[in-house]
């Protein structure tokens, strides 16, 4: 693109006499590192987020090769070759109380005739990919219907009227087209949200697609204000974003027919450091084959959840905050590593820095623990 059209593309909101910046300049929000997860959004007599990782043989729910159909490639360890599965073999015992087990047929049975969606980034899809693989091993008999597109896919379980859906929005936010670029406007979410606002249950998520950079990033420039810019803080970003969010479930969605869900921040696992003083200097969760102990995760907790959590106190509408980022932490077994779905070479198998997973979960897998603490949810 010529500089001169890059101009353009600037002056265009511009007021006459203003200037826009090319980069947006903002005070550094000090993170805060809090050890436990954030416990005040979900009033109940137990939290099921404060626990422990215990060895339970009954575990998984289901098998990959039973829902392969189900469950993409990048997300299916076993089929490309990941030699253990005690990584199957565990379950989240909540400290203070237990959760009832996810039971399939009373979930289809509890949701007859609604549609659940889950909106946001391919965690999200994690998580709607393990859902069905549970739904689906627990009433293998019930005719289903699928349908898989971008943005959205939806699987229909025939004998309850029962829709799961997935919609993908990593920003959650609208990106339009402007001049052949891509324009995140932090202040629209509009034509992503028609398709939302029929759902009796959403699940959203987002965070990690705000951290990415260069051919990562999923955007060219941000709109805000009416101004175009190249970058600004990525937490200001992201709680601009957030509050866009917020004030269209405030203003659209009646929560007395409409449960909402928000799933916290999905941690990475690409320092070893962080759980394990002694570590060998290396930028990747390979090798790992057991959570850790305890309730605690020693590395940092991550920042975006203080602007998640800020967003969601102020908000009209009751959210329910799936507070799933200390208890995944403590999973630095559970993802893909070079066991995911791209096709690696003998070479970068043996390079794990350079080709491991480390963001992504396993199906079978944690996203499993999820969508059994998204169902005690909805049974609250």
């Amino acid at each position: 693109m010529s500089s001169i059209s890059i101009l353009c593309l600037f002056l265009a909101l511009i007021p006459t006499g203003q200037v826009a910046p090319a980069v947006i300049t903002t005070k550094k929000m000090k993170p805060v590192h809090p050890r436990q997860p954030f416990v005040t959004l979900n009033q109940t007599a137990c939290n099921p987020f404060v626990g422990s990782w215990v060895r339970d043989d009954t575990y998984p729910f289901y098998q990959s090769a039973q829902c392969a159909t189900i469950i993409d490639a990048e997300f299916n360890c076993q089929m490309n070759g990941r030699p253990d599965s005690d990584y199957l073999k565990y379950r989240w015992k909540p400290q203070a109380c237990d959760i009832p087990r996810f039971n399939g047929v009373q979930f289809l049975k509890k949701m007859k005739g609604k549609t659940i969606m889950f909106v946001g980034d391919s965690l999200g899809r994690n998580q709607w990919e393990s859902l069905i693989c549970m739904i689906t091993a627990a009433a293998p008999d019930t005719k289903t219907q699928i349908d898989r597109r971008d943005p959205l896919s939806t699987v229909k379980f025939m004998d309850y009227g029962v829709t799961v859906s997935f919609y993908r929005a990593p920003y959650l936010l609208d990106i339009d087209s402007v001049e052949g670029n891509r324009v995140l406007n932090l202040e629209k979410i509009s034509d992503n949200a028609k398709s939302w606002i029929t759902a009796d249950v959403l699940s959203f998520n987002t965070g990690h697609w705000w951290t990415h950079k260069g051919t990562l990033q999923g955007w060219d420039y941000m709109q805000l204000g009416g101004y175009y810019y190249e970058d600004m803080d990525r937490l200001v970003a992201l709680e601009k974003g957030l509050r866009t969010w917020s004030n269209w479930v405030d203003a659209n969605l009646n929560t007395t027919n409409t449960r909402v869900f928000f799933q916290s921040i999905s941690p990475t696992h690409y320092d070893p450091s962080e759980w394990s003083a002694g570590a060998a200097s290396s930028k990747s969760c390979y090798g790992e084959t057991a959570p850790m102990e305890g309730t605690t995760y020693p590395g940092a907790y991550p920042s975006q959840m203080n602007v998640l959590t800020g967003v969601i106190k102020e908000m009209r509408r009751p959210v329910y905050l799936l507070d799933i980022t200390t208890l995944s932490e403590l999973r630095k077994d559970g993802h893909p590593s070079i066991y995911g779905g791209v096709a690696l070479s003998p070479g970068q198998r043996a390079n794990p820095d350079r080709a491991s997973d480390c963001s992504h979960w396993c199906l079978p897998g944690l996203p499993d623990t999820w969508n059994q603490l998204f169902y005690n949810g909805l049974l609250v």
